[in-house]
């Protein structure tokens, strides 16, 4: 193929508006001199694309009709003759990021590329093919080791945004540290707290997700469904029911972000790393705040070092898909699918087989 021609046509799934997804006949994307195309081998189900299917756009990544999707693994089918980077070669097994950051600009600069001025996203993994820009093929898109199967290198953005949250929280072994949210975010929170010597406590909304917590390495874990205080239910797993070191929330509620503040000792460190909707309030006790000295943080996204440990730890084995994927799918069933997580049956993830 040459690199400019778009080479027939190919099956996507196309977001028109809210909640209404169909699988279309689109022609293959053409790709630019320094862009690749890749051959989605799998792409993974996620709690964004959930969010965006149901308010059907989204202001920083998409327009509808678009394509949609943004965690994936293939193989380069054809490359632009300028395309370059650590896998830019026809036949390599990849993993492209959805986004890359411009280097050149000041958050750039200041080492806070997820906030990028000019941060560019790529969707369109729910199809049988993907065009990659070609600033993501030249920062963000890694080759896959050849033991690794594609369905482990399809979670590592996923993945990157979870080991950069945990370090900008900066929790220790041998703290403890409170997960509110079993979904597929919070199960990676806990499973690499846990390998790393940190006591989580882990809250929950189904019985599925709290065996699934439990299994992934909390130490305890329960569902909040049948506690009416879950504040104080984990204080009380605390020494002197102080209260924990960290809190992670991984749910986007305004309710749950008041519960992750009213759950850390003072001193303690919450990070909010579930959005909540635009304009929705939250409202916060400022004595607890200011007099328990509490730090409130948001981790927002991935940046490239953090896309480069994603793929290590996979490729090393301490993170798999088999722990955080429940079904597989073929492409045609994905708006029957996205049907079915909005009632949130307890499905983690699904891997869609374009």
């Amino acid at each position: 193929m040459t690199h400019t021609e778009s080479h027939g046509r190919m099956t996507a799934a196309v977001l028109h508006g809210r909640e209404n997804l169909k699988i279309e006949e689109v022609p293959i994307p053409a790709v630019g001199d320094d862009e690749v195309l890749v051959q989605v081998k799998v792409a993974l189900t996620c709690g964004t694309d959930l969010k965006v299917w149901k308010q059907g756009f989204h202001a920083r990544m998409l327009v509808p009709p678009a394509l949609f999707g943004h965690e994936l693994a293939g193989v380069v089918v054809s490359a632009g003759p300028g395309a370059s980077g650590p896998a830019a070669r026809v036949g390599a097994r990849v993993v492209p990021a959805n986004s890359a950051p411009c280097n050149v600009c000041d958050f750039c600069r200041m080492g806070y590329q997820n906030l990028c001025e000019d941060l560019l996203f790529n969707n369109g993994a729910y199809a049988q093919y993907i065009r990659v820009p070609g600033r993501i093929v030249r920062e963000n898109m890694l080759e896959i080791p050849a033991h690794v199967p594609f369905v482990d290198a399809a979670m590592v953005e996923p993945l990157a945004c979870v080991l950069r949250g945990i370090h900008e929280t900066g929790i220790e072994p041998g703290q403890t540290a409170v997960i509110i949210g079993c979904g597929p975010i919070g199960l990676k929170f806990i499973r690499i707290l846990a390998s790393r010597g940190v006591r989580v406590i882990a809250i929950g909304k189904r019985h599925s997700q709290i065996e699934a917590a439990e299994r992934l390495g909390a130490t305890a874990a329960f569902d909040v469904t049948e506690h009416d205080d879950p504040v104080q239910a984990v204080r009380r797993l605390t020494a002197g029911q102080r209260g924990v070191d960290a809190a992670i929330e991984a749910v986007g509620s305004p309710t749950t972000w008041q519960w992750a503040v009213q759950m850390v000792r003072r001193g303690g460190i919450v990070n909010l790393f579930g959005g909540c909707p635009r304009g929705v309030p939250v409202q916060f006790d400022p004595t607890a705040l200011h007099y328990s000295e509490i730090t409130i943080k948001s981790t927002f996204h991935h940046t490239p070092r953090f896309i480069r440990e994603a793929l290590d730890m996979v490729a090393e084995g301490r993170i798999a898909a088999r722990d955080f994927i429940t079904g597989e799918i073929p492409l045609g069933e994905l708006p029957r699918m996205f049907e079915h997580l909005k009632h949130r049956n307890g499905e983690l993830k699904t891997a869609v087989i374009p």
